[in-house]
């Protein structure tokens, strides 16, 4: 355990942003999850809605450091693949 202040108040304050960064890791999950459902349920209308929100999320999570930019590239870019196959 940390002796300095500045130590301790380091290990609170990292301990806060590992939480911020799981639930936004969470959440983009979450998003993902439900466009690959609507996808594998062909439901183009609702995929794309869920496309929209998991876009902004990972693009938010990747500018924010939580995801590096090009795996949320890649994420946002195999998402629109999928909703695009369902035509």
């Amino acid at each position: 355990m940390a002796n300095i202040k500045s130590a301790k108040k380091r290990i609170l304050v990292i301990e806060t942003k590992t939480l911020q960064n799981k639930m936004i890791k969470s959440k983009v999950k979450t998003l993902i999850k439900k466009v690959e459902a609507a996808v594998a349920a062909g439901d183009k209308a609702l995929a794309t809605e869920c496309l929209k929100e998991s876009v902004i999320s990972l693009d938010k999570a990747a500018s924010k450091g939580i995801y590096h930019k090009k795996n949320a590239a890649r994420k946002v870019s195999q998402l629109t693949k999928a909703v695009n196959s369902l035509a």
